[in-house]
Order: C-alpha cells, then structure tokens, then sequence
C-alpha cells in the first residue's frame, strides 16, 4: 500500500538486553527499547532490513498502554516496515503521523484477522 518493493525484511526477536546492546552500539542509545529497524538497502530500490523486536518490551508496552500484547505486538512490527517506507518518529509532528499510520495498517490487518485466533507468542503474553 506505500507503493515499495520488498527484497527481504528479517524479523528477529531477542531479549531486551541485547537490543538494548544493538541499540547502544549502532545508534550510541543507551536504553531499552522495543524495536530497532536497521535498513540495508539504497533508496528507491527494494526493502532490505532486519528489525530486531524484543517481545519483553512489547508486553511491558502492552501494559502501559492497556492493549493487548496481540495488538501491541502487531503495532511494532507496522513501525518497523513503516520506518521502511520512509516514515520517521524523531519529531513531534512525525510521531503523530507515524502513530496515525500504525493505526491506519492495524485497522486493516485486524479486518482480515479471523477471530479466534490465539496470540501470537502465547507464553511471552502470559509473562513467563
């Protein structure tokens, strides 16, 4: 729907002390944070990516925000492809659209989800 061709886009879930450590050492963060999204590819050509996910700190978002671990997980995964598409976060007015967008791709996906499905990492949702 954003109109970009897809080479590959690696998921990888890890703990949340190596993302942390990915995000300290490739972008001098040190802190914890749910999704780090690492592009590998030119402008204009195919998406090329590995986003790395750390579902403790989705749950503890989940949380937060009193959604689902489900619905959260699902948001993350949209920030990453989005921030591939060219969407940024750093400013107040591009986190706004950037939210906006999640919402928008969330809506969609849940439209064609079947209900009943279970979550999708039931042993991370229930904490253990």
């Amino acid at each position: 729907m954003e109109g970009i061709d897809v080479d590959r886009i690696s998921f990888v879930f890890s703990s949340k002390k190596e993302v942390r450590r990915l995000n300290l050492l490739h972008l001098n963060h040190d802190y914890y944070t749910d999704i780090l999204t690492f592009p590998m590819m030119e402008k204009g050509k195919p998406a090329l990516a590995d986003i790395f996910i750390s579902p403790e700190e989705v749950l503890l978002n989940s949380k937060r925000f009193n959604t689902s671990f489900n619905r959260e997980i699902h948001r993350v995964i949209f920030h990453g492809v989005l921030h591939l598409c060219g969407y940024e976060d750093k400013t107040k007015k591009e986190k706004l659209i950037m939210r906006h967008m999640e919402e928008h791709y969330l809506r969609e996906f849940f439209r064609f989800v079947p209900r009943g499905t279970s979550e999708t990492f039931p042993n991370v949702s229930r904490g253990t």
